[in-house]
C-alpha cells in the first residue's frame, strides 16, 4: 500500500523494446524489463533486488535496445506477459516490506517517462488496470535537484550524471542492464538522506479525466496541444485515454467542429502544466485504434475560442458537474421535452428531468434539431447510446457522446448566426494588383502535389529556391479543401513555359519538411479546371463533375473571412465561367483592372461541393491591405463598372426537404423574408440563361 508520507521507497527501473533514455516511450514500443528494490528510509536498509523480463506482443527489438540491454527475442519469448509481471511485483514488494517491518511505500523512478509514457499508456491499450501505487511516485531527478540546487537542470539529469556529481564510483559494465541503474539510484537516495533530504511531495497521475466547462479567462499557451486525425466518433474520454498517464486540466478537452457543426477530427487539449504538454507532444503519431494521431502545439487563444464564451444558459446547464453529456441530432422541429424524455425511456433517467435537457435554437427561437442531455452515470449514458438511429416521430435520431466544450461551441455557433447576414466592411489593396489568372493553353504553370499540410507560402518559396524570381506577381495559389484547410496542392504561375518546365524538372520529388513533393508542368486552363473541381494527373485531364452551377453545402457567414482579389480573378467564379456570356471578348479585354469584393462563400457558390477552391492569390511581393473608408468604396463603385458579388446569404440552399414539397410550401416557408431577383442584375452580369433562373423564383432548380 502507499501513503502520502511513506516510510519506504520502491526504486523502479524499466526498458522498452524501442527507444532508450530521453525518448523512452515516444515510439509506442512495449515494456520488456522491470527492475526494482525496496528502500527503508528510516533504517536505511534495502530489500532484495528483483529483475523481471516482460514478454511483449512484438518481440522485434530495435538495434539500440539490443546494444544497450543485451536482451534477445529468444530470451523474452520465455518471459511472462506484463499483467502477470505486475502481479508478481505487488506480491514481492509486500513480502519485502514485511521483512523490513514497513507497511507503506511510494515508487521512485528515474524521471517521468517510465510511469507516464510507458506503463500507463500500455496498460490502457491492453485494457487492464494498474494498482494505486502507480498513480503516485517520486521523480528522482527533481528530488536530486531540490537536494543539490547547484546540480544540472532537471531535464539534463541522468542516473550517470547524478552519480558523477556525488562522486559515486560505480562501473556500469560490471553489472547487468537494469541492475546497475537500480543500485546506483539506491546509492544516490542514501546520499540524499545523509543530507537530511525528506521525500514529501510525490508526483501524481490522475485516475480519471474531470469534465466541466472552461471557467478561465486566460489559458497559458504552453499547456495546450492540438490533436488531429481523431475518429469522428471519439469522445473526450477517448482522448483522455489516448493521453493516459498525463494530467489534463478539468474540462481540458475541446472537440473542434466544422462549419456544418460536425466534428472535424481535431481537438484542443489543455494540460495542467507545460511539463505535461511537452510529454504529450512526444505522443505525435501514436495510435488510437488503427489511426495515428498527430499532436502539435496550440495556443491558449485557440483553446478559449473553442471552449470559452459560456452563456448563462450553457453555464446553468453545465452547473451540475461530473455528468455524462450526450448529444442528440436530427430531432423533429416540433419535438418537445416530453417527447425526448419519452424517447429515452425509464432506463435512461435524465439528470433533473427537463432541466437536464438543452435544445439548440437559432436566434429567432427556431429549433435546429439538436439537443444535449445530462446523465448522472455511465450506465445511463450507455443505455441512451443504444437508441442511436431509433425513430422519433418520422425521423431517426443520432446520439453521440459530447463534451462541455462542444455544448458551448454549438450554442455559440447557432446563436451568433445573424438572421439577415450583413456585408462586412470591404477592404481594398494599397497597391492595385496588375495581375490576372491565366486561362490559356500555354503550359506556363506548375502544380505542386503532396505538400505537407502545415506548409505555407514561405515554405513553397523556399522549396522553389532560385526559381522564386521567375514566379509571376501574385502567382502562388494554395488549394484549400471544403473545411478551409490546405489540401496538399498548390499552383504556381511562372513567367514562361520554359521556366515552368525547368522548375518541374528541378523540383520534382524534392523534399519539403518530411515529405517529397511532386511537381508537374501544366497550363492555366488545366489549373482552372482543377480549381473548379476537375482532376489533373499523368492519365490526363478530367473535367469538373458538374457543368451547371451547383450550390455548395451551407456555411455560417458569421465565421467566414473575406478577401480581396482583382475582378479578373473573381470572374473565375462568376456565371460567365460556366454559362455563355453576353459580353464580347473585346469588351472584356478593354476593361481596366479593378478591385472586386470577394466573400469567402463566393468561391463555393458555383462549384460542386466536392471540388477544391483556391485561396486568395499571393506572391513573393507583399501587398498590404487596409480597411476601405465608405467614401473610397463609393468612389470605386462609381468610377468603374465592375460588378460586386452578392453579399453572403443572398443565395441559400435548402436541404432535408420532404419529397412531396411543392412550390407553395417553399414560398410559404420564406414568408416574411424579402427576395428581390431584380436586384441581382446590378450585382452580377448575367447571361440570359442565368438571369432567367434568378428572375423566376417560382421555378426552383434542383441540384
Amino acid at each position: 500500500m502507499t501513503a502520502s508520507h511513506s516510510d519506504s521507497l520502491v526504486v523502479l527501473f524499466g526498458a522498452t523494446a524501442g527507444a532508450y533514455g530521453a525518448k523512452l516511450g515516444s515510439d509506442e514500443r512495449e515494456l520488456i524489463l522491470l527492475v526494482w528494490q525496496v528502500v527503508d528510509l528510516q533504517n536505511k536498509k534495502v530489500g532484495t533486488l528483483h529483475k523481471s523480463l516482460v514478454k511483449a506482443d512484438n518481440l522485434d527489438l530495435s538495434d539500440q535496445c539490443r546494444e544497450v540491454s543485451g536482451l534477445t527475442p529468444e530470451g523474452l519469448g520465455k518471459a511472462e506477459p506484463l499483467d502477470r509481471v505486475l502481479q508478481q511485483f505487488s506480491q514481492l514488494v509486500s513480502s519485502d516490506l514485511k521483512v523490513l517491518g514497513r507497511s507503506s511505500y511510494t515508487l521512485c523512478s528515474d524521471g517521468q517517462l517510465l510511469i507516464r509514457q510507458v506503463l500507463h499508456p500500455e496498460t490502457s491499450k491492453k485494457n487492464f488496470l494498474l494498482s494505486d501505487c502507480f498513480y503516485s511516485f517520486y521523480d528522482l531527478r527533481k528530488e536530486f535537484h531540490t537536494c543539490y540546487p547547484s546540480s544540472a537542470a532537471v531535464k539534463d539529469q541522468t542516473i550517470k550524471t547524478m552519480a558523477e556529481y556525488l562522486g559515486l564510483g560505480t562501473d556500469e559494465a560490471e553489472e547487468d542492464f537494469g541492475v546497475w541503474q537500480v543500485k546506483t539510484m539506491v546509492a544516490i537516495i542514501f546520499s540524499m538522506l545523509s543530507e537530511d533530504h525528506i521525500f514529501t511531495e510525490p508526483e501524481t497521475v490522475k485516475h480519471k479525466y474531470e469534465t466541466g466547462p472552461c471557467k478561465s479567462e486566460t489559458v497559458d499557451s504552453e499547456t495546450v496541444i492540438r490533436a488531429r486525425g481523431l475518429p469522428w466518433q471519439s469522445s473526450d474520454q477517448d482522448i483522455a485515454r489516448f493521453f493516459k498517464g498525463l494530467n489534463i486540466a478539468k474540462g481540458g478537452v475541446a472537440l473542434c467542429l466544422n462549419s456544418q457543426g460536425r466534428r472535424n477530427g481535431e481537438a484542443l487539449v489543455r494540460f495542467v502544466n507545460s511539463e505535461q504538454r511537452d510529454l504529450a507532444l512526444e505522443r505525435h503519431k501514436h495510435h488510437m485504434g488503427s489511426r495515428y494521431i498527430e499532436v502539435y502545439k496550440a495556443t491558449g487563444e485557440e483553446f478559449l475560442k473553442i471552449a470559452g464564451g459560456t452563456s448563462n444558459e450553457v453555464a446553468q446547464f453545465l452547473s451540475k458537474e461530473n455528468q455524462v453529456i450526450i448529444r442528440m441530432r436530427g430531432l423533429p422541429f416540433t419535438a418537445t421535452q416530453e417527447d425526448v424524455l419519452g424517447f429515452l425511456g425509464p432506463e435512461c433517467p435524465v439528470t433533473g428531468g427537463k432541466e437536464g435537457l438543452l435544445f439548440v435554437k437559432y436566434p429567432d427561437g427556431r429549433p435546429t434539431g439538436d439537443a444535449f442531455v445530462l446523465f448522472s452515470c455511465e450506465e445511463y449514458a450507455q443505455n441512451a447510446l443504444k437508441k442511436h438511429k431509433e425513430i422519433l416521430g418520422k425521423r431517426y435520431i443520432e446520439l453521440f457522446r459530447s463534451t462541455a466544450a462542444e455544448v458551448q461551441q454549438v450554442l455559440n455557433r447557432y446563436m451568433s448566426t445573424p438572421l439577415i447576414p450583413t456585408l462586412p466592411t470591404p477592404i481594398i489593396p494599397v497597391i492595385p494588383p496588375p495581375y490576372t489568372i491565366a486561362t490559356g493553353s500555354v503550359r506556363d504553370c506548375v502544380r505542386l502535389r503532396g505538400l505537407p499540410y502545415t506548409a505555407g507560402i514561405d515554405d513553397i518559396l523556399e522549396f522553389m529556391g532560385d526559381a522564386t524570381g521567375d514566379i509571376k506577381p501574385h502567382g502562388v495559389h494554395m488549394v484549400l479543401n471544403q473545411q478551409g484547410r490546405p489540401s496538399g496542392d498548390a499552383f504556381i504561375q511562372m513567367k514562361s513555359a520554359d521556366k515552368a518546365f525547368m522548375v518541374a524538372q528541378k523540383c520534382h520529388k524534392k523534399m519539403m519538411k518530411d515529405r517529397y513533393v511532386e511537381v508537374f508542368q501544366c497550363s492555366g486552363e488545366e489549373m482552372n479546371f482543377v480549381l473548379m473541381g476537375g482532376t489533373l494527373n499523368r492519365s490526363g485531364l478530367s473535367p469538373p463533375p458538374c457543368k451547371l452551377p451547383c450550390l455548395s453545402p451551407p456555411a455560417y457567414a458569421a465565421f467566414q473571412t473575406a478577401a480581396v482579389i482583382p475582378a479578373e480573378a473573381a470572374a473565375l467564379y462568376q456565371p460567365q465561367a460556366l454559362l455563355p456570356s453576353t459580353r464580347t471578348p473585346q469588351a472584356s479585354a478593354a476593361a481596366p483592372p479593378t478591385v472586386t469584393y470577394y466573400p469567402a462563400q463566393a468561391a463555393q457558390l458555383y462549384m460542386n461541393y466536392t471540388a477544391y477552391y483556391p485561396s486568395p492569390p499571393v506572391s513573393p511581393t507583399t501587398v498590404g491591405y487596409i480597411a476601405a473608408p465608405p467614401g473610397a468604396v463609393a468612389a470605386a463603385a462609381t468610377a468603374t463598372h465592375t460588378p460586386i458579388l452578392p453579399q453572403p446569404g443572398a443565395l441559400v440552399r435548402m436541404q432535408g426537404l420532404p419529397y412531396n414539397t411543392g412550390m407553395k410550401e417553399i414560398l410559404s416557408f420564406f414568408q416574411g423574408y424579402q427576395y428581390a431577383p431584380d436586384d441581382y442584375n446590378g450585382l452580377i452580369q448575367l447571361s440570359d440563361q442565368a438571369r432567367s433562373v434568378l428572375q423566376a423564383p417560382k421555378e426552383w432548380v434542383c441540384l
